[in-house]
């Protein structure tokens, strides 16, 4: 099966417009390529929700910050389509950055939600998030999607899109689809491919690091949220980590907890080598 790949808009706006004139519904799944089992559950949910599927590979320059991995992302357009034939994609949108920003980039209009972004990955990446909701806004003014499919082991990144969709009124549904991982627990991830073998045997202790969180939280430990978080720290630490957080926060606002919370989320950033890996765990 072959896949029409478009790179300008207007081809996947003429594309669309048939769809939305036959009565059709549409579901977007946004990715930065480098595809692997993780975004191929994504597709599949999208396959469910709706008539169509359009799944953009872009790789985002607005959302990486100085001395960051751009330059060095992985782009493989060509496996990636490959890959998608088998899983029943409508469309690709792979824009081309030249036509895609066309104006310099200090002087691009931006899309920002302050507080959410400045927080957690947010502080640890200033502007990262600034530059998600800005290319996730435009994409959705280009496909005009009904609803949206992302994975939840960017939870941060989901809640602030939600954000953004409700702040200002877009018309869609967001759908998160939980993490798919490895065997042995390591978050699926494109930049899990940065880890040495030896790093790769390490990496899935942030999962079980995670997860001994939970189970002391569920147990109602008398240990509090930031006695908590010191210890995965340290743990992390100790199995050769160098941690960015580790934070417990309402899983529906990110907020600190309180005692009227009733849904958590503890999220976590660390360095393995050079490879900054992310993942959380609700309860």
């Amino acid at each position: 099966m072959s896949i029409p790949v478009y790179h300008s808009e207007q081809e996947i706006r003429n594309e669309v417009k048939e769809w939305k004139q036959a009565g059709q519904r549409l579901a977007f799944v946004p990715t930065m390529g480098s595809l692997h089992a993780g975004h191929m559950s994504l597709v599949e949910r999208a396959k469910r929700e709706a008539d169509r599927v359009v799944l953009s590979i872009f790789v985002n320059p607005l959302q990486f910050g100085e001395n960051e991995d751009f330059s060095v992302y992985p782009r493989t357009l060509e496996q990636d389509v490959s890959l998608l034939a088998s899983h029943a994609v409508d469309v690709v949108f792979a824009p081309d950055e030249s036509s895609f920003y066309p104006r310099p980039k200090d002087k691009m209009t931006g899309v920002e939600v302050p507080g959410l972004s400045d927080i957690l990955c947010g502080a640890s990446r200033p502007g990262h998030f600034r530059g998600v909701t800005t290319v996730v806004n435009k994409l959705f003014n280009i496909v005009q999607p009904d609803v949206a499919i992302f994975g939840l082991k960017d939870f941060q990144q989901f809640i602030i899109i939600r954000s953004m969709v409700e702040d200002l009124s877009m018309p869609l549904e967001l759908i998160g689809v939980e993490t798919m991982r490895e065997e042995d627990g390591l978050a699926m991830s494109s930049r899990n491919r940065y880890l040495t073998a030896s790093e790769r045997q390490q990496a899935p202790q942030l999962y079980k690091i995670l997860q001994q969180l939970r189970d002391e939280l569920v147990q109602h430990t008398s240990k509090g949220t930031e006695a908590l978080e010191l210890e995965g720290r340290q743990r992390l630490e100790d199995a050769g980590f160098k941690p960015d957080y580790v934070s417990i926060r309402c899983a529906k606002s990110l907020e600190r907890p309180t005692e009227e919370t009733r849904s958590l989320v503890i999220l976590a950033a660390a360095w393995l080598g050079k490879t900054r890996l992310i993942d959380n765990i609700c309860i």
